[in-house]
């Protein structure tokens, strides 16, 4: 099956773009220069800004998008995945994000390959249509995200961009393999920052502080990648929104992508140990609680909020002036640290009135 993940309520509805689950302000004016080969229309990067005459020189980036170039660029660097276990099996998209002489680290959702965590069989295609049987180096359900390697090696890494440096209304490409058609690319724009997403089931929740954006993002495409002008992985595609919950149609202009700054911790911590952590603020929260904030209904003992004195029964109302409207949002924004980091809580306390405190996070292991 080749659908996707459901959110919830506004979140009418956003499905996992993909896989066997059901599932700031800154003008970026860099030109990267690179060489089209006049007979394959292949890209190579040029340091000196000079090509061949075999070759033609074309620009990308600046302050409009050369889709054409940065789709030649960027997609020997997106494969496709295909899921095969006893129950059935899926389809998702992912990124090379590394790769040596004999192997490379494909980077995708998890809930594209979580059917074959305890049996099964992953297969990465390249865009040449080899394919190779790949390995679960590790995954996060927390933040949908997963690593696999393959045996082979001297591929393209994708390059990786920075997710706090692009702006509402910058142009991008969602590139994977929509229903199994691989090396589709789309195109839009970011049509929103910080949205949190809640996707997932009760046992296998995740949590983004997402990329918004218009750029057609379908079933298939979770794990696929999210470039901006200058072909830099931004996010990795995961959910989109429906008209109605469980829906699994086809793209609405509403696709929700992690950004890249946050996964990239995740991937790193994988690649390293196998196992990825997770920020703690040490709360409880209340989810018969309607009203707007996250209301805190007991506290863990030691941890970053009980250290830093914030009362049971408190709300929080922003973090790092970051207004917080509900429970998910709060666990939202959490996710989006690193471990250690300090944040500043703001609070309407039980007895009135408000307060901020100076919260360090913990850390706990993801899985």
């Amino acid at each position: 099956m080749k659908n996707m993940k459901v959110l919830g309520a506004f979140l009418v509805g956003a499905v996992a773009a993909g896989g066997i689950a059901t599932a700031a302000t800154s003008t970026n004016t860099n030109v990267v220069k690179a060489c089209a080969d006049n007979r394959t229309q292949a890209l190579f990067l040029s340091p000196n800004g000079t090509c061949s005459s075999s070759r033609t020189l074309v620009e990308i980036g600046g302050n409009a998008m050369n889709t054409k170039a940065i789709s030649s660029l960027v997609t020997p660097s997106v494969v496709s995945i295909s899921v095969t276990t006893s129950s059935g099996g899926g389809t998702g998209s992912g990124s090379i994000y590394k790769s040596s002489a004999s192997s490379s680290y494909i980077v995708t959702n998890n809930h594209v390959i979580e059917g074959a965590v305890t049996s099964g069989t992953i297969k990465v295609e390249l865009t040449n249509g080899e394919q190779y049987t790949a390995k679960i180096i590790g995954r996060d359900p927390g933040y949908d995200i997963a690593v696999l390697q393959i045996s082979f090696g001297n591929l393209p890494a994708i390059t990786i961009g920075d997710s706090s440096k692009v702006s509402v209304g910058d142009p991008v490409l969602a590139i994977g393999s929509p229903l199994g058609l691989a090396s589709t690319v789309t195109s839009g724009i970011i049509s929103a920052l910080n949205r949190p997403v809640s996707t997932g089931t009760v046992d296998a929740q995740s949590y983004v502080n997402a990329i918004q954006t218009d750029a057609a993002i379908n079933p298939g495409n979770s794990g696929g990648a999210l470039v901006d002008s200058m072909g830099r992985l931004i996010g990795v595609n995961s959910a989109i929104a429906t008209l109605s919950s469980g829906s699994a149609s086809g793209s609405i202009g509403l696709g929700f992508s992690i950004p890249i700054n946050e996964a990239k911790r995740v991937i790193e911590e994988i690649i390293s140990t196998g196992k990825s952590t997770r920020p703690v603020l040490g709360v409880f929260f209340d989810n018969t609680y309607t009203g707007i904030g996250a209301k805190i209904i007991r506290l863990s003992a030691g941890e970053g909020a009980d250290k830093a004195g914030i009362p049971v029964n408190s709300i929080i109302k922003s973090m790092d002036e970051v207004k917080i409207a509900s429970r998910d949002a709060a666990t939202v924004k959490i996710r989006s640290y690193a471990p250690g980091a300090t944040v500043s809580v703001v609070v309407e306390l039980p007895t009135g009135g408000t307060r901020t405190f100076k919260v360090v996070l913990g850390s706990s292991p993801s899985l």
